[in-house]
């Protein structure tokens, strides 16, 4: 416990008590009284006892004077960092599940161990898969093997066409000269149309073979795309967070079979108010002190442009390196993210008050040796003190008595040096 506040309240109350309750004494004694009898007494002694008087009432004066503490304070610089709370996150974590239905055949990997990219995670049961592949295969064979013989017929066509024409022209220019029946030329026509017809029968033939053919790639893709669901691999190097699905067991479309984690990389993520948001900038220097008390030093690699609806915050990520995967995901990580320095007053915490308005500020020693307020602001708060802005670049900021005094009201200020605040 400090004996400083004590004793100070206590000669404050004492002062109060002579000046309210033994009022008249202290009037009395101010204005000499005393002084004057014994002068009246022993008229020798007479200029001795003005300058006395003079003295004791300087003295009086004083002691009239609320004593305090006070501090000499200079601005220093602070970087002003902005301090948000978070946690840890790998960099990247995917769950991995099961895209069709079968049992799995492959023994389980524990989790807890390293994972390279392509690592076989669960193997599945092909069951008839194989047998629908090689069916899909031989229809596609069958297709193209039926395209030949979609494309003669077409030439066939063709070529009717063209007799029929020929056919149809002679037997025109030989009706007009009367040399044939007009049974025959009909019949030209009705040859000529029933060769166009067959051209046309003939490309529908080749464009059904066409689409045969792509229908039997597309059997061909999909059973094969079916037997690459039955290996579940690691997409990524990192750490299997899970088990992977136990052998035997019956997977659904949506089954889990494990989750990966990348931890070399990690992100520490943590959400600023709206009122800094704009401090903060990408690629700005941020260090991170977890739980454990490790201290870890990254750059911001992402300042979100949307506010959570909720807590009206914006999410900022800090990448940091951990290539000893030292960093676990989760843990909780107070975050410093450097922004544009400042000038402020570091100050013990109860160095603040209140005026009548409620206003937040502390209390100096004006150059009258009278109190005066400041508001300030307050920065940051720390464990041996806090930062404050709004005072001049030096002042005597009262820590001690300050509740006890008002603007204006004279004050006997005892200074304290920093190294013993």
């Amino acid at each position: 416990m400090r004996l400083i506040p004590l004793i100070t309240a206590i000669l404050v109350s004492l002062g109060l008590y002579y000046l309210v309750i033994e009022r008249e004494t202290l009037l009395a004694f101010a204005r000499g009284e005393e002084a004057q009898d014994i002068a009246s007494s022993d008229p020798a002694t007479t200029p001795d006892a003005d300058t006395t008087v003079r003295a004791e009432t300087a003295e009086l004066v004083a002691e009239n004077r609320v004593g305090v503490v006070a501090l000499h304070s200079q601005a220093q610089v602070f970087d002003r960092a902005v301090i948000l709370r978070g946690m840890t996150q790998a960099v990247r974590q995917v769950e991995l599940r099961a895209e069709t239905s079968s049992t799995v055949i492959s023994e389980p990997l524990r989790k807890g161990v390293q994972v390279h990219e392509g690592d076989v995670l669960c193997r599945l049961d092909p069951g008839t898969r194989p047998a629908t592949l090689l069916e899909a295969q031989a229809r596609l064979t069958e297709a193209r093997a039926n395209m030949p013989v979609s494309e003669a017929r077409l030439d066939e066509a063709n070529a009717k066409l063209s007799e029929a024409i020929i056919n149809l022209t002679a037997a025109e220019k030989l009706s007009e000269g009367g040399y044939t029946s007009e049974t025959k030329l009909a019949a030209s026509k009705a040859a000529e149309r029933s060769a166009v017809a067959g051209v046309a029968s003939a490309k529908g033939g080749l464009e059904t073979a066409k689409a045969g053919i792509e229908s039997a790639i597309a059997a061909v893709g999909a059973a094969q795309k079916e037997i690459e669901r039955l290996t579940i691999v690691a997409p990524f190097d990192g750490l299997l967070e899970s088990d992977s699905a136990e052998l035997g067991s019956l997977v659904l479309p949506g089954d889990p079979c494990a989750t990966v984690i990348q931890l070399d990389t990690i992100k520490v993520v943590g959400f600023v108010p709206e009122t800094q948001v704009n401090r903060v900038g990408l690629g700005a220097p941020a260090r991170a002190e977890l739980a454990t008390g490790d201290l870890v030093e990254g750059l911001v690699s992402f300042v979100s442009r949307s506010a959570d609806q909720a807590t009206r915050t914006f999410e900022v990520e800090i990448t940091v390196a951990n290539p000893d995967l030292a960093i676990r995901d989760g843990q909780t990580a107070d975050i410093a993210i450097a922004a544009q320095g400042a000038t402020a007053h570091k100050l013990p915490q109860s160095a603040l008050t209140l005026n009548k308005d409620g206003q937040l500020g502390v209390r100096i020693v004006n150059d009258d040796q009278t109190a005066g307020f400041v508001a300030v602001e307050l920065l940051r708060d720390e464990a041996d003190g806090i930062w404050v802005g709004g005072l001049p670049e030096q002042a005597d900021v009262i820590i001690t008595g300050q509740d006890f005094v008002t603007s204006g009201v004279a004050v006997a200020p005892r200074y304290q040096n920093e190294a013993t605040q």
